[in-house]
């Protein structure tokens, strides 16, 4: 593992840890509540329940904000170097394609603004993983073991699901996320 891998492990791990001290330290009322402040009114009609909840689950949402967009900027790094920007075309998967194209389109018949330029934006975070897979001849110098990958992603994307559509993780899976978020960062130490 690289000086800066270690620094950004580092930093990832401090910012998890600063969460999770926060929410033991302070109880979560409207006014502790970081948002703007023509939102702050609305959040004042919320029972103390839901900001509760709101305030403990935002650590695990941070927490999977950085490490989904990790995950893409490897595999587009890692593409990009090897087979130009353009990789896209030639080295992902149909299955990808097909989902990317699907919400794309999605997006433009909702007149919404548009995410993102970048294709692998418009995946969810299952065919990131079929996109490593697919290409484990790149990977398989960056990652230790294909199984093991597959696995860590697949555990993460289980764990995703509560994380990013308003659920409440169990102590249990909290304790499964932090371990399988050392799994991963595990995977990036390389084949030995």
């Amino acid at each position: 593992m690289s000086k800066l891998d270690k620094i950004e492990l580092f930093v990832l791990k401090s910012a998890s840890v600063k969460a999770s001290t926060d929410s033991i330290t302070e109880r979560t009322d409207p006014s502790k509540i970081d948002v703007q402040p023509e939102i702050f009114s609305s959040i004042k009609q919320f029972s103390s329940d839901v900001r509760e909840n709101a305030e403990r689950m935002s650590q695990y949402y941070k927490l999977f904000y950085m490490l989904e967009n990790d995950i893409r900027k490897l595999i587009d790094d890692t593409l990009s170097e090897a087979y130009g920007p353009h990789w896209w075309d030639n080295y992902a998967p149909g299955s990808a394609k097909e989902e990317c194209k699907f919400n794309q389109q999605r997006e433009q018949e909702a007149a919404v603004t548009s995410r993102s330029e970048n294709e692998l934006d418009y995946v969810s975070f299952g065919q990131l993983g079929e996109i490593i897979r697919s290409n484990w001849v790149l990977f398989g110098g960056i990652l230790s073991n294909q199984k093991a990958m597959g696995r860590v992603m697949f555990s993460l994307n289980t764990l995703r699901g509560p994380i990013a559509h308003c659920g409440i993780l169990a102590e249990d899976e909290v304790d499964r996320l932090k371990l399988t978020v050392k799994d991963w960062f595990r995977l990036l130490e390389g084949p030995k």
